[in-house]
C-alpha cells in the first residue's frame, strides 16, 4: 500500500487540498458517526420498522464508500474513484432523504459526512482534472 501512496503524493493536487495526515481523524469521526446511524437504520430494517426502499441507499452508500480506496489506490485509477465517489455522495443524499421521514436525528447525523463528501468529490473531480 506504500508504492499507491507514493503514487497518490506525485499526483498534481488543487493548492487547497488538505495534508494526507488529516484524513484518517477526518474518517475516524466520520466511521463513528456512521456506525451508530447506519446500525440504527439496519436494526429498524431487521424489526421491519422500515422497508427495503429506506436502506438501499445505506447498503450502496456503504459499498460505494468500501470500494473507493481500492480504486483510487490499488487500481490507482482517478477517473472510476471520481465516478465512485459521485455515487458516495449521490447515495448518501438519497439515504438522508428517505430516512428523514423515519428518524430525523440519523438525517442531521449525516451532516459532517455529507459536508466531508461534497468537499471530497469536489477534490477527487479536481485531481481527476488535474492528471488527465
Amino acid at each position: 500500500m506504500n508504492n499507491a501512496y507514493n503514487w497518490y503524493s506525485q499526483l498534481i493536487r488543487p493548492t487547497w487540498a488538505p495534508p494526507s495526515w488529516l484524513f484518517g481523524p477526518v474518517w475516524t469521526v466520520l466511521y463513528v458517526l456512521i456506525a451508530v446511524s447506519f446500525g440504527k437504520v439496519f436494526l429498524m430494517a431487521l424489526k421491519k420498522e422500515i422497508s427495503f426502499a429506506v436502506i438501499l441507499p445505506f447498503i450502496l452508500n456503504l459499498f460505494f464508500n468500501f470500494i473507493f480506496t481500492y480504486i483510487q489506490f490499488g487500481l490507482k485509477n482517478n477517473l472510476l474513484a471520481a465516478l465512485d465517489i459521485l455515487l458516495v455522495l449521490g447515495t448518501l443524499v438519497w439515504a438522508i432523504i428517505v430516512i428523514y421521514p423515519h428518524v430525523k436525528w440519523i438525517a442531521y447525523m449525516q451532516i459532517p459526512y455529507l459536508l466531508w463528501m461534497a468537499f471530497a468529490t469536489v477534490l477527487q473531480l479536481t485531481v481527476t482534472y488535474l492528471n488527465r
